[in-house]
């Protein structure tokens, strides 16, 4: 079965805001580990080395990108275990993301943000968030890894249409 895409997208003054969230049986204390720490990150992301704090840049591998590229992500801000923001700068531009969580009664939601300077490109960018999220998902709960083309490009229509 197709995975179905999750994201919406908000306007703002600067571009927009697209925003993505997974649900997890789990205490927000845990759900940070899994976006934290290197050895958990590696498992749905790629690991990262250096010094982690606000205003420091770490390296980041991409394990699941083609010739797994490294790249360099700066904290811009870290309040555990609800609030990591962090920003990069690549060939595709500036990108600004947020992981938001908040934990009720056992459960956590991870609200993933990555705001936008302009929407231009969210059929390409929203699919692989998506994926990754999912990613994320099977590292949790030891599922079946998902596949890259499971995502895109047949989600590429629905986040595009977001911005009509």
């Amino acid at each position: 079965m197709s995975p179905i895409p999750t994201g919406r997208l908000f306007k703002t003054d600067e571009g927009g805001d697209l925003v993505l969230t997974r649900t997890f049986r789990a205490p927000a204390e845990d759900v940070w580990a899994s976006i934290t720490e290197p050895e958990r990150t590696a498992r749905w992301f790629g690991p990262w080395e250096g010094d982690a704090a606000p205003g420091r840049t770490i390296k980041v591998r991409m394990l699941f990108e083609e010739q797994t590229p490294w790249y360099d992500m700066r904290i811009d801000a870290c309040d555990p275990p609800r609030r990591l923001a962090i920003s990069s700068l690549d060939e595709h531009g500036v990108w600004h993301i947020e992981m938001l969580l908040t934990e009720a009664d056992g459960t956590t939601e991870l609200r993933f943000v990555q705001h936008l300077d302009s929407v231009d490109g969210i059929g390409d960018i929203g699919p692989g968030w998506e994926y990754y999220l999912d990613m994320l998902v099977s590292s949790r709960d030891g599922s079946a890894q998902p596949d890259f083309n499971d995502y895109y490009p047949s989600m590429r229509a629905y986040f595009q249409k977001l911005t009509q």
